[in-house]
């Protein structure tokens, strides 16, 4: 049975997991010819609003990874520099969530070496079940159709106000995106009943083991999803 290890991460806390996160990313895009998604840079890692989860094997290989960017009103949240320029109304939505608290789960990844192992759909219920860490009510995605099953097993409902019927022309013209809403990420009210089980499991006891099925077998995954505290927290 093949052993994967999760564990989340802040960014500006890890840079040496950051520069790998980013070295696996890059990689996967470039296979599939992708070279201008907006998270595809390392300005990232150096924003105090910016969490991960990776999966690693059990050698320590980065095999995959996700990230959530809180909106801070600072820095625009990569869904609004993909498409905020072809529907404005995009950054009023934000906008209107920030003081509660809104984020944007980004930047998934997988290497070929764990084709059919399902880590997409892990990393990405792992990457929601931190969202009560860092107070985050409200999240938002942009996926493509390839992925866009998936999300919506987790929760994610296409925002059909936005673009032309929730479509955006996006990363070039071989491609359509969804921009999509959890609209509340603390109860996940919209998520399959397997997949919210998984999650409300992940975030109420982060660190845990557990079989997870696949295409090509069992996997036995080892989480450890708490996000480590500030090593040197502001004065």
């Amino acid at each position: 049975m093949t052993l994967i290890k999760f564990r989340a991460f802040k960014a500006t806390e890890d840079p040496d997991t950051c520069q790998r996160f980013l070295k696996g990313h890059v990689s996967v895009l470039e296979d599939y010819g992708i070279t201008n998604i907006t998270t595809n840079n390392n300005q990232w890692m150096h924003m105090d609003c910016v969490y991960g989860v990776v999966a690693e094997t059990e050698d320590g290989e980065m095999v995959g990874g996700i990230r959530i960017q809180l909106a801070d009103g600072v820095y625009p949240l990569p869904v609004e520099k993909a498409v905020g320029y072809m529907d404005p109304t995009l950054y009023d939505l934000v906008r209107e969530y920030i003081p509660d608290g809104v984020g944007e789960l980004c930047a998934l990844w997988n290497a070929k070496s764990v084709a059919g192992l399902g880590i997409s759909i892990l990393l990405t219920r792992a990457g929601i079940s931190i969202t009560n860490q860092v107070t985050c009510k409200t999240l938002m995605g942009i996926c493509a159709g390839y992925t866009l099953k998936m999300f919506k097993k987790v929760g994610f409902v296409i925002d059909n106000t936005l673009g032309n019927g929730g479509e955006f022309i996006y990363p070039n013209e071989n491609y359509i995106a969804w921009v999509l809403g959890i609209l509340n990420a603390k109860e996940l009210e919209t998520a399959e009943d397997y997949d919210r089980e998984r999650m409300l499991s992940l975030r109420y006891n982060p660190v845990q083991q557990f079989i997870e099925q696949s295409k090509i077998g069992d996997l036995e995954v080892h989480y450890n999803l708490i996000i480590p505290p500030n090593v040197n927290p502001p004065a």
